[in-house]
């Protein structure tokens, strides 16, 4: 697999590009960007105080989304990839995906104001079925660890 410099969230196609969490075509929401480099998927998101949970940290619901997103990112990237797709030269791609699992385990507090690091490893693929493990950490801690079982839309 190779680097990407386009995110793979600004290749869907408009139509289903409105998601809270990652849509480009929804102003109001996170903007979340996924890119492939090498063989595994990195976003970045920093949380400002709109999603403290305590004094300092990141509320729980936040990270799960944030987990979402780029874990349907990565299994559109994934499936991208494998389907030899290159993400630098075209304007959009045959693969979106939703999820039907995620399983998201809490490490560590979550420091709100600090970039946040999401990463993305394929585990497999089984016809439509997308299966990625992912990291959230910060400051190079991990925060978050989840697993999810992303579905590829039919055409």
């Amino acid at each position: 697999m190779s680097n990407t410099i386009k995110a793979i969230q600004d290749l869907y196609p408009d139509e289903l590009a409105h998601c809270y969490g990652c849509g480009k075509n929804n102003p109001d929401g996170y903007q979340l960007k996924t890119y492939l480099v090498g063989d595994e998927t990195i976003a970045h998101f920093t949380p400002d105080k709109r999603f403290t949970a305590i004094p300092g940290s990141v509320y729980g619901g936040l990270i799960v989304s944030l987990l979402d997103c780029h874990g349907t990112g990565s299994a559109a990237a994934f499936a991208s990839a494998e389907e030899n797709i290159d993400f630098n030269t075209v304007e959009t791609i045959p693969v979106r995906c939703v999820t039907a699992s995620l399983k998201v385990d809490f490490k560590a507090p979550t420091p709100v104001g600090k970039e946040l690091e999401l990463k993305g490893k394929l585990r497999s693929i089984e016809g439509r079925k997308i299966w990625v493990d992912m990291t959230l950490s910060a400051e190079g801690i991990t925060c978050a660890t989840g697993e999810i079982l992303a579905i590829r839309l039919e055409q």
